[in-house]
């Protein structure tokens, strides 16, 4: 029984990894076009927050102040961060649908799964309120909840339209 999982595991492998990339661009997109809305309404431009996290990532955001100004557009800035939102994004999709897909196969893992996937969800907005701290007047923590709760819905969606009867498999387990 354990050699025929490992055999069903491996030639899901390959599912997994194109549906893990799909939701994790699923994810990606869901908060860029979030945050591209959120400020075009807030009349800061569309690439405002974008260009804030990409400043405070690879140039520093010294000063908190500076976000009541105008901020020129930095585009080695813009792509940078959005080159490490994606590769981000993509690794967390592969991640979770490798989690889903060995659940799948192996019952006894649903909890331990659905778990790590929760977990990984509050870790992320944590992490993203936290590191962004110094932004909070431009990055509120409703934006950092809404933004990852919508990527996770989208994105969960489709897992859910791939993988048809694995969200009451997974709750099912807990």
């Amino acid at each position: 029984m354990g050699k025929h999982r490992e055999e069903i595991t491996m030639s899901e492998a390959p599912r997994a990894r194109r549906e893990g990339l799909l939701v994790g661009l699923i994810a990606y997109a869901a908060v860029a076009v979030f945050y591209a809305g959120f400020d075009f309404l807030a009349a800061r431009g569309a690439l405002f927050t974008v260009n804030m996290l990409g400043k405070a990532v690879f140039r520093g955001l010294p000063d908190p102040a500076v976000l009541q100004l105008p901020v020129p557009l930095d585009p080695a800035g813009i792509l940078g961060y959005n080159a490490l939102h994606l590769v981000a994004s993509l690794l967390i999709g592969v991640i979770v649908v490798g989690l889903i897909a060995r659940a799948e196969h192996d019952p006894s893992q649903r909890r331990l799964a659905l778990s790590i996937i929760v977990s990984g969800f509050l870790g992320t907005i944590i992490a993203v309120g936290l590191l962004s701290d110094s932004m909070r007047r431009v990055l509120p923590w409703w934006s950092i909840i809404v933004a990852n709760t919508l990527a996770v819905v989208l994105a969960g969606s489709y897992v859910l339209r791939k993988r048809p009867g694995i969200l009451e498999r997974m709750v099912s387990a807990a």
